[in-house]
């Protein structure tokens, strides 16, 4: 249990931080409300901890054996939040309850922990730093995949319940277009770190 109590410290700062997920859910908050982002909130909330269970007995050896798969999915990542980006900060200004566009689903928003930059730093690096080779390898991997599934709900949530608190103030086209556009500036701030990480001349 000691894994298990020493990586949920690093699951609370890590997830509880601003990252894709959470500019994400604060933005679906915002248009959609708590309700309607449900299943947004559950595909990162039971993603993230797969993401980090299936990383943890093999995806990474995988990686490791083909780095080009790695790059590749960065890439698609890095392509697909550039978009989101895009669809948030162009959403059309007006009544908040008139939003056309849906919320994401669960699966959309389950799936998108694989191209999320973020999430590969923060399973790799729980994975590296609190299992050992000596110890029970694959009990630790558990042990951290329930320390990410107890955080998530709490910490990914708080970002959801704060966007819903913000409707009432971007009720009005004009703040609600600034919102957007600020949302979507902070997403494609998050991928320059993936994209200079990628760069082969830096």
């Amino acid at each position: 249990m000691d894994v298990f109590f020493a990586v949920l410290f690093f699951a609370f700062s890590s997830t509880i931080t601003l990252g894709p997920n959470n500019i994400m859910i604060m933005s679906s908050g915002v248009n959609y409300g708590i309700k309607a982002s449900l299943p947004h909130l559950l595909g990162i909330c039971l993603g993230f901890p797969t993401m980090v269970l299936l990383v943890g007995i093999g995806f990474g050896v995988v990686f490791q054996q083909y780095p080009w798969l790695h790059w590749i999915i960065k890439i698609l990542g890095v392509c697909y939040l550039i978009w989101l980006a895009w669809r948030i900060a162009s959403s059309t200004p007006g009544t908040i309850d008139a939003i056309k566009r849906p919320p994401l689903t669960f699966w959309q928003a389950a799936l998108f922990q694989w191209i999320n930059g973020k999430a590969w730093v923060m399973a790799s690096g729980a994975i590296a730093a609190f299992t050992s080779l000596a110890g029970s390898f694959y009990f630790d991997v558990v042990q951290i995949t329930a320390a990410f599934l107890l955080m998530s709900f709490p910490c990914v949530g708080t970002w959801l319940v704060f966007g819903a608190l913000l409707r009432p103030l971007l009720a009005k086209p004009l703040p609600q277009r600034i919102f957007n556009i600020s949302m979507g500036l902070l997403l494609i701030a998050s991928v320059v770190p993936v994209i200079y990480e990628m760069w082969p001349w830096h």
